[in-house]
């Protein structure tokens, strides 16, 4: 069997990106644990976040993870509405105040 070491140089690795599929995740606050697919207890620290994926599973992804990786959509739309606002007075749809 082939073992290759965490920042080992491979030849003939290509670029590519992970596509955009929408996960569901909230912070949880105190110390936690998931029982994971593969049947063993993770632990997740305070202000980690407890994920869905795409199968319903449940996972954790540590904070400092999850806040490079992750974006709320709620928060992108926010951000969206905000800029358009800036650009154009107001968002489409809507009455000026």
């Amino acid at each position: 069997m082939k073992v290759f070491d965490t920042f080992e140089k491979v030849d003939g690795m290509k670029s590519c990106m992970k596509r955009p599929i929408v996960v569901h995740a909230i912070q949880v606050e105190d110390e936690f644990r998931v029982n994971t697919l593969e049947g063993n207890y993770k632990q997740g620290k305070p202000g980690d976040y407890l994920m869905k994926g795409i199968d319903g599973e449940l996972y954790i992804c540590d904070r400092e993870i999850f806040e490079k990786t992750y974006d709320f959509i709620d928060q992108l739309l926010q951000k969206d509405k905000e800029n358009i606002n800036h650009l154009f007075g107001q968002w489409p749809n809507e009455t000026a105040v």
